[in-house]
C-alpha cells in the first residue's frame, strides 16, 4: 500500500510500531527512524546513492535491523501550489520499488524541510561542510517527525 491519506496508512499499523524515514534525493538518501510509540524521530543513516539494487539492499538491511513497520517517504511538491513535479514522480516510482516488502508506504508532503532543516543548522553556527554531511538525515528526521505529529492526531 503506497498513500497520501493518512487515516489509510495508520489504519495499516493499528498496534503503531516503527516507521523509517527517507529523504530520497539524486545523490543521497537521508534516512530517520521513530520509536514504536511514534513520539520523536531521530537522523539515522545516509546512503550514497550507486546503484538501485544496492540501495534496496542496504535500505532492507536497516528495516530488518530495526523491525521497522511502515516506510514515510517524502514527496517533494512544488513550493507555489503544491503540484507534483518530476521529482514527485521519482519518488512515487522508489515508492513502487519498496511495495514488494509488503510494508505500508506514506507519502509525506516535504516541500519546507531541507530549507526548515538548513536555517535551524545555521541559527547553530554549524559550518558550510557539516551542515553539507547532516543535512539529507536530518531532513529525513523532519519529514519523519512531520508525518507521525499528524498521524498521531489522524
Amino acid at each position: 500500500m503506497i498513500t497520501t491519506d493518512r487515516a489509510a496508512f495508520r489504519s495499516a499499523l493499528p498496534g503503531g510500531g516503527r516507521l523509517i524515514g527517507l529523504d530520497v534525493g539524486t545523490k543521497t538518501i537521508g534516512t530517520a527512524l521513530c520509536d514504536a510509540g511514534w513520539s520523536y524521530a531521530s537522523p539515522a543513516i545516509l546512503i550514497r546513492r550507486t546503484k538501485f539494487t544496492a540501495d534496496k539492499a542496504t535500505l532492507a538491511a536497516l528495516v530488518a535491523e530495526q523491525r521497522v513497520a511502515g516506510i514515510v517517504i517524502g514527496l517533494p511538491l512544488n513550493l507555489t501550489d503544491g503540484s507534483e513535479s518530476p521529482r514527485s514522480q521519482s519518488s512515487r516510482a522508489f515508492a513502487r520499488n519498496l511495495a514488494d516488502w509488503g510494508l505500508p508506504i506514506f507519502l509525506q508532503d516535504e516541500r519546507w524541510s531541507t530549507q526548515a532543516v538548513e536555517r535551524q543548522m545555521i541559527a547553530e553556527d554549524i559550518s558550510r561542510a557539516k551542515r553539507a554531511e547532516r543535512i539529507d538525515k536530518l531532513a529525513a528526521s523532519y519529514i519523519l517527525q512531520s508525518a507521525i505529529d499528524a498521524l498521531v492526531r489522524a
